[in-house]
């Protein structure tokens, strides 16, 4: 997966982390946790506040 993955990336880190409310993931950790999929394979640079913003829209939706 890449960054531009928003949804699945959301699915990946709502099956990943499922007792976790994403409403309150600051992006240090969400940043983090996408590191660490294991199908993750993107530049850890290519990462900026609106990507962050956008997977954790998704995760939220997705959870919801």
């Amino acid at each position: 997966m890449k960054w531009t993955d928003i949804h699945q990336l959301a699915i990946s880190l709502a099956d990943a982390h499922p007792a976790v409310d994403p409403r309150y993931v600051n992006f240090v950790d969400l940043r983090d946790w996408v590191l660490a999929l294991e199908d993750f394979n993107d530049d850890p640079g290519h990462c900026g506040e609106k990507i962050l913003e956008a997977i954790q829209a998704a995760w939220i939706e997705e959870v919801e």
